[in-house]
């Protein structure tokens, strides 16, 4: 004979599934889930630095840097030592040879030039310190011719008036060069003459001009 479940038999089934029911949402809900596969890399050692660009001119036993004095903030300095124009220890004669001065640029800095020029300043003369005598003239400029050059390149021939009147020169271009890269040296000459038709009014007489070199990047 099959035993029959009671009403409070059945009721204390129903009890321990709705226990267990419970039990298993608890645990559901209470159980940690966990996100989808990651990978990473951080970086610790990320930086940049800015080059530099310097100057250096050389003449025989002189030198002169940009960084000189108190270029060393302005990165421009003055140069007193190097003549270009051959001073006044071997003066010029009219329609004589001309004097030479070889000087040498060189890029110092760490980055390459991508302008490259020649400024030249105001022509003035005065009379010779100590000459005995200072002639009347008062276009010396005019007559002391000016020749720049670079190997092959000219970057002027002229009068040392016209080089002022002509204003800044693109060496570069002259040089048929997109850049002057660090470390690299131009060498350039200077031949300076006295004009044939400089007569008895000159002598005695000097002209100073001043000529101002620049790296640009």
């Amino acid at each position: 004979m099959i035993a029959t479940q009671t009403g409070q038999g059945k009721k204390r089934i129903g009890l321990i599934s709705t226990g267990i029911v419970g039990a298993l949402l608890v645990a559901f809900t209470f159980t940690p889930t966990f996100a989808g596969f990651a990978a990473s890399i951080q970086n610790t050692i990320n930086s940049a630095s800015t080059g530099t660009l310097t100057m250096k001119e050389t003449s025989g036993t002189y030198t002169c840097n940009s960084t000189d004095g108190a270029g060393a903030t302005t990165n421009s300095a003055t140069c007193s030592t190097i003549n270009k124009y051959g001073g006044t220890s071997t003066p010029l004669v009219a329609g004589g040879p001309a004097q030479t001065t070889n000087i040498t640029l060189q890029n110092t800095g760490s980055v390459a030039a991508t302008s490259f020029s020649l400024n030249p300043g105001t022509c003035s003369q005065s009379p010779v310190p100590g000459a005995s005598l200072a002639g009347s003239a008062t276009d010396l400029c005019s007559k002391v011719k000016v020749a720049i050059k670079s190997g092959s390149s000219t970057f002027f021939t002229g009068t040392a008036a016209q080089l002022q009147a002509g204003g800044a020169i693109d060496l570069l271009a002259k040089l048929s060069k997109a850049t002057i890269n660090a470390g690299e040296s131009v060498p350039i000459t200077f031949e300076v003459s006295l004009d044939a038709s400089a007569g008895p009014t000159y002598q005695g007489l000097q002209v100073s001009q001043p000529l101002t070199w620049t790296f640009g990047a």
